[in-house]
């Protein structure tokens, strides 16, 4: 690049937007309070009802308030600002919550499919008035984390709804399962609804582990097409080429892009910050929120191509 031209780097903050982490922090907040409390009252329940059934809820329960824990801490930790080690901020530790609840209900679910399989083979009878008595309690307290929660936004906020709603719907079925039992003894059907249920949540945690993983590992975000980008880029008046580009989500919302645009060698500096500002417009128009654009001269390249991270 030549030395008197400028190399800029228009971005806008990634620190802004800060109220729904905020609000998820609070809704992930009085989920964990709500299932830790529950969890106490299942394990208890299980043990007078003698139903194996809540007993395995109540496990995979205190599976989920850790999870819900440990996200409620990340969420916090992910509002601070950034610093001279995580100059991009804390965001990304949200995510983290993310993967831990995730492992957490795959583990949880496993067990508790592999407790309805065993009895499949070796049903018990249980005190059915009692399972309906927790069953809505049950329905009640984890039916009101997840309509709190579900406003909220983010990875980590979907996949802890998840794990709630796991509860709530786990609960549907203890109540229609102990309705039943009150007047028959079929009790295989316990363990028939819980493969289900269990089956449907997994389904629903592997496509949240995939979106997860897609931004760690700083995939294009979900809903930008990259090709489309920067072709309307590359449309641009007065830019000869683009190269170098990248793009990726800090946390699935906040969105970071940065390219080296070539210009023609009699473009002047004026014409440098014009055509960064109408990048800049067509990032914002897809919601990307923070960008580092190089302008370089055409025949003074830095010579480096998008699988290479050395300009010569």
């Amino acid at each position: 690049m030549n030395g008197g031209q400028p190399h800029a780097h228009p971005h806008h903050s990634p620190q802004g937007h800060g109220h729904p982490h905020s609000d998820n922090q609070q809704r992930i907040g009085v989920a964990f309070l709500l299932n830790f409390v529950f969890t106490i009252i299942e394990i208890f329940g299980g043990i007078w009802t003698n139903s194996t059934a809540i007993l395995a809820d109540a496990v995979h329960d205190l599976g989920d308030s850790l999870a819900l824990g440990s996200s409620w801490f990340l969420e916090r930790k992910s509002l601070q600002k950034g610093d001279t080690r995580f100059t991009y901020g804390y965001r990304r530790f949200s995510l983290l919550g993310a993967l831990i609840s995730t492992a957490v209900l795959v583990f949880g679910s496993t067990y508790v499919l592999s407790e309805a399989v065993q009895r499949l083979f070796h049903p018990e009878p249980s005190y059915a008035p009692g399972m309906v008595g927790l069953a809505v309690l049950g329905i009640l307290l984890n039916g009101i984390a997840v309509l709190r929660l579900r406003k909220g936004e983010g990875l980590n906020v979907r996949i802890v709804t998840w794990h709630l709603l796991e509860d709530v719907l786990g609960w549907v079925m203890v109540l229609l399962v102990s309705v039943v039992l009150m007047f028959v003894d079929l009790f295989i059907l316990d363990p028939l609804l819980s493969i289900l249920i269990t089956l449907y949540i997994l389904r629903n945690v592997l496509i949240n582990l995939k979106a997860t993983m897609n931004v760690f590992l700083q995939g294009s975000p979900e809903g930008v097409d990259a090709k489309a980008l920067k072709a309307e880029i590359a449309a641009i008046d007065g830019l000869a080429e683009i190269h170098h580009e990248h793009l990726w989500t800090l946390d699935g919302r906040h969105h970071v892009y940065s390219a080296h645009l070539v210009l023609p060698h009699t473009a002047t500096k004026e014409d440098a910050i014009d055509i960064k500002q109408r990048v800049r417009t067509i990032l914002e128009r897809r919601g990307i929120s923070h960008a580092t654009l190089e302008p370089e001269w055409d025949g003074n390249e830095c010579g480096m191509n998008n699988d290479d991270f050395v300009c010569r």
